[in-house]
């Protein structure tokens, strides 16, 4: 006859004790991952917090010395008596410089260049990524070179360019022309037009599209992200630049603001009773349309699935 075995009730109490005791430290192990996460994410966030802060006191130290009746430049200046809270220094600065007039020709200057950059540079990141011709490449060469000339090489020949040549001088056009084409803005767009397939292309040129209406139909959708890359990149330069304006413009009507503020730091700041509150006022309204764009602007920094348009 034949015996059968049957498991020893001592075996599966082993077995039983091993299964659980190999769960207890599975357990274990999760807990201290979940706690060892939420330590990581608690230091990630003191760190953070540490480099906003550092990154954005200058700014606040600037809001509050330009609000501030007396003058305080020391460390304790960051936190003043609200009885020294004031904006006459918006208001002398005002009176000395007019802002809004700063501020238009600012926009003027800005906004020409913006749009001259922009419809150039689609135009020509189109023609070097997706048109085929002759010399592409050294051309694609050639406009990345221009970034190492620095523009006070060229400052002296455009000077006389425009401004004796031309006549431009005191004039929104002679202003704008220097910066109207931007090679980094030239190659944001080429390599966004180089992410799209080819086939989006091809099917358009089939269907008896023109080149014009792939680039506006197409082409154009699919690259918002770099439109609001180059605006902002764009937009910086123009609106903080100084000595080619300060240059090509006598009439202070048409000199954009940080041209006048210059102007005022220079010349007459010193005869006021707060010149300190008065220039960081000044700094204030120059640097609030930058801030107040990047804060609107901040959420189409995101890249799109073009290739999401081209089925698999």
């Amino acid at each position: 006859m034949t015996r059968t075995t049957e498991p020893s009730s001592s075996g599966s109490a082993s077995a039983s004790k091993s299964s659980s005791g190999g769960r207890r430290r599975r357990r274990h192990f999760l807990a201290s991952a979940r706690q060892l996460s939420r330590t990581q994410a608690v230091l990630l966030g003191v760190v953070l917090a540490i480099g906003a802060i550092a990154f954005l006191f200058p700014f606040y130290y600037m809001v509050i010395g330009a609000l501030q009746a007396a003058p305080d430049t020391t460390v304790a200046g960051a936190l003043p008596h609200p009885m020294n809270i004031t904006f006459g220094n918006f208001i002398n600065i005002n009176d000395r410089i007019n802002l809004g007039t700063g501020l238009l020709s600012s926009a003027i200057f800005t906004g020409g260049v913006i749009l001259c950059t922009v419809v150039l540079g689609v135009l020509a990141g189109y023609a070097l990524s997706i048109l085929q011709w002759r010399g592409r490449g050294v051309t694609f060469a050639l406009s990345l070179l221009v970034q190492v000339v620095p523009f006070q090489l060229l400052m002296v020949p455009l000077y006389v360019l425009i401004a004796r040549n031309y006549g431009l001088a005191d004039n929104y056009l002679g202003m704008i022309l220097p910066f109207a084409i931007n090679s980094t803005a030239v190659l944001i767009f080429r390599q966004y037009f180089l992410q799209i397939p080819k086939e989006l292309f091809d099917a358009a040129r089939v269907d008896g599209a023109g080149e014009f209406a792939i680039l506006r139909i197409i082409a154009l959708p699919l690259i918002r992200p770099a439109f609001v890359t180059v605006l902002l990149l764009t937009f910086i330069g123009p609106w903080n630049e100084f000595l080619w304006p300060f240059l090509i413009t006598k009439e202070q009507t048409m000199q954009p603001l940080a041209v006048s503020l210059a102007n005022y730091i220079s010349t007459v700041a010193a005869s006021t009773t707060n010149p300190y509150g008065a220039i960081l006022a000044g700094a204030v309204v120059l640097a609030a349309p930058v801030v107040v764009l990047f804060i609107v602007f901040q959420r189409y920094f995101t890249s799109t699935d073009i290739d999401s348009g081209v089925k698999g």
